[in-house]
């Protein structure tokens, strides 16, 4: 079983080294390849006033985060430490929450994330689109993800989002298969679940009835009563 934490973040502007901060962020527990349903969020007082530029991307004004907790608080530089604990760490263009996250814990006088823990779902959307945008937004709608919910950017939206585009990239629902195993007779079946309902309109045969009444003498003259085409037409 492998658990992995899916983040994001939004800030008050591009680039921590001009002294920008979080002032949202959001996690998304996933434990071997499925989402748990557990997720950490915190809003954030940035003490500092948010670019307007930025503003217009998420819609969070100073106003609303006037009193909400500082970063360097328990309630979320511990929180969030004790919810992503080892697990590797799911971003979107991951160097960019990556410098924020190590820049606000370092303030807050807490250990960074090393860059090893760190999964770029951009990077491996690039290897497998290349010459295509893939932009969370362009990868919810190749891979058919709802973003009917989402108005602005917001983290722990798009925290949501991305674990359903990150399950599309390692393959985790694109077969949409699910394994039974037999454990009194050791066998493995898959069971494949077609959802598609009844045809509105039956297709027509694709047989004559010459072909037919053939088939129907060779499974009753040739077969017997053994074929089991007899008992799925009963």
């Amino acid at each position: 079983m492998t658990r992995e934490i899916v983040l994001d973040t939004e800030t008050t502007g591009l680039d921590p080294k001009f002294g920008h901060r979080i002032i949202e962020i959001a996690c998304v527990e996933i434990d071997d390849l499925i989402p748990t349903g557990r997720h950490f969020h915190r809003y954030i007082d940035p003490e500092r006033v948010i670019d307007g530029d930025a503003e217009r991307v998420h819609g969070l004004s100073n106003a609303f985060l006037a009193g909400k907790p500082r970063f360097a608080d328990a309630e979320v530089a511990d929180a969030f430490l004790d919810f992503v604990a080892d697990a590797p760490l799911i971003a979107h263009n991951a160097e960019f929450d990556r410098g924020f996250v190590n820049h606000e814990l370092d303030r807050a006088g807490r250990p960074s994330l090393g860059t090893e823990r760190w999964v770029d779902t951009l990077s491996l959307a690039q290897k497998r689109f290349p010459s295509l945008s893939n932009s969370l937004d362009a990868l919810c709608k190749r891979f058919k993800i709802s973003l009917s919910e989402r108005e602005k950017h917001g983290a722990l939206i798009d925290a949501r989002l991305l674990a359903g585009v990150y399950l599309e990239l390692r393959g985790g629902r694109e077969c949409d298969l699910e394994l039974e195993t037999a454990v009194a007779t050791g066998i493995c079946q898959v069971v494949v679940q077609a959802n598609y309902g009844a045809r509105p309109r039956p297709l027509c045969p694709r047989i004559t009835e010459a072909e037919r009444l053939a088939h129907e003498a060779f499974v009753r003259d040739d077969l017997s009563g053994s074929a089991l085409w007899l008992r799925v037409q009963g």
